[in-house]
């Protein structure tokens, strides 16, 4: 896989660089600020970008509007935004940007490996990955696009969000396989998701969640 990293912190950037290179993937650029991330990726056209919310010159929202430039010339771009807090507000923007390829974690996640490896293998495929603080902060936020869904099917969704499996799932939740596939049948259903890839059914049940 390859990856564009944008951070300011040099030190992360070159953490980020040996993780990656560990897992196999080649990271094609790195940026310090939003246009070196939107140069980045219009030269080298990566499989991903990680990207930091927080970057200068004002150490706000520049990560996050350069991500959105990046997907409103190629909606297809695959983002993973890294940050040091839950931005909700920054999740939706860019969320609604596109339909799925998609991740939002917190910096902290980083340190967990396999979870974090885990989380570029699916948004680079074109999955939504959220962190589970970003995802229990939208559930007390949006309730309407919710309100025909049982709590256990807010659960499932709410699994789906951060990009588990239906295995991780009945795993977290200590129900069968089969039992989580009803459960999402009857999201699918609900939300008027009509028979499609199953996967892009996952990602669109997840947008309208968060949307």
């Amino acid at each position: 896989m390859r990856v564009v990293v944008a951070d300011d912190s040099v030190l992360l950037r070159e953490g980020l660089q040996l993780i990656l290179a560990d897992a196999g993937h080649e990271v094609v650029a790195t940026a310090g600020d939003g246009p070196g991330l939107v140069a980045a990726v219009a030269e080298h056209l990566p499989d991903l970008s990680l990207v930091d919310v927080r970057m200068p010159p004002s150490h706000t929202d520049e990560g996050l509007r350069a991500a959105v430039e990046v997907r409103r010339r190629a909606p297809r771009t695959r983002i993973l935004v890294l940050s040091q807090y839950v931005e909700v507000s920054y999740a939706d923007e860019l969320l609604a940007t596109g339909d799925g390829g998609v991740g939002y974690l917190l910096k902290d996640r980083v340190s967990e490996l396999s979870g974090f490896l885990d989380a570029v293998t699916a948004v680079a495929s074109g999955g939504t990955v959220l962190d589970p603080q970003v995802v229990a902060q939208l559930m007390r936020r949006r309730r309407d696009p919710l309100e025909a869904l049982t709590p256990r099917e807010r659960e499932v969704l709410a699994a789906m969000a951060e990009g588990l499996s239906n295995a991780a799932i009945a795993r977290r939740l200590h129900v069968t396989d089969g039992g989580v596939e009803k459960h999402t049948q009857r999201i699918f259903a609900k939300l008027d998701l009509h028979a499609d890839d199953e996967q892009h059914r996952r990602v669109k049940a997840v947008l309208a969640f968060l949307r």
